[in-house]
């Protein structure tokens, strides 16, 4: 989380421990330096801040990649990478992998990002339905993630002019693993305090019985 309030990022590793550990920190250090050094956060062009995000999550993706090639210990390592970036007006939201960015609005509750699961990619088609999709066999094969070649070959961020009231949930797959989106709707609906929310939220994963990851983030328009 940037300390000025300008974006948000949730990033889940992978490949090994020591690998998905050092892969997520390279992603939450490399694009917060990209998106500081390159978008003017006060101005409105939205191609000008598409095209830094893009570029910050194709640098970090190109730095993982690297590291992976020349040390043994991190070969195959990856990331997703969620964000959500603020620059005038406008909030541009997306991600790389399976982590996911949620809105609620009044009682309203959308995923706003897209996985890049092959589970997903079979329900686009038409192939398994969404409820097959929650325990396919591929739930958690990714064909996009930071550390692939397809990692850093565009975001297309979905753009949104926010509203009072609206909150915003960033997560990784361990909490979705955990508690499905009716559940998730209502913990964030009980708990207005973002902090007090996402401890909510990583909880009743838990309780869910999520063996993954857990990270989140709530953010409050206000």
């Amino acid at each position: 989380m940037d300390a000025d309030g300008r974006f948000f990022l949730v990033a889940d590793g992978m490949g090994g421990q020591s690998a998905g550990e050092k892969a997520s920190e390279m992603a939450t250090q490399l694009v917060p330096q990209q998106l500081v050094a390159n978008i003017d956060f006060e101005s409105n062009q939205s191609d000008q801040a598409i095209a830094a995000i893009d570029k910050a999550v194709a640098f970090a993706n190109s730095e993982i990649m690297s590291l992976g090639d020349s040390e043994p210990e991190f070969r195959n390592m990856g990331t997703t990478l969620t964000f959500l970036v603020i620059s005038g007006d406008t909030f541009f939201i997306g991600g790389v992998g399976d982590s996911r960015v949620y809105l609620l609005r009044g009682n309203h509750f959308e995923q706003l990002t897209t996985d890049h699961s092959l589970t997903q990619a079979l329900v686009d088609a038409g192939t398994i339905s969404h409820d097959e999709a929650a325990n396919h066999r591929y739930k958690n094969v990714l064909y996009r993630y930071l550390g692939s070649k397809e990692g850093g070959t565009g975001t297309q961020p979905r753009q949104l002019i926010p509203q009072a009231g609206d909150r915003f949930f960033l997560c990784s797959d361990g909490v979705t693993d955990g508690i499905d989106n009716d559940h998730l709707k209502s913990v964030l609906k009980a708990n207005d305090d973002p902090q007090i929310a996402a401890d909510a939220a990583v909880a009743a994963a838990l309780e869910g019985g999520s063996k993954d990851n857990i990270s989140c983030v709530v953010i409050n328009v206000s």
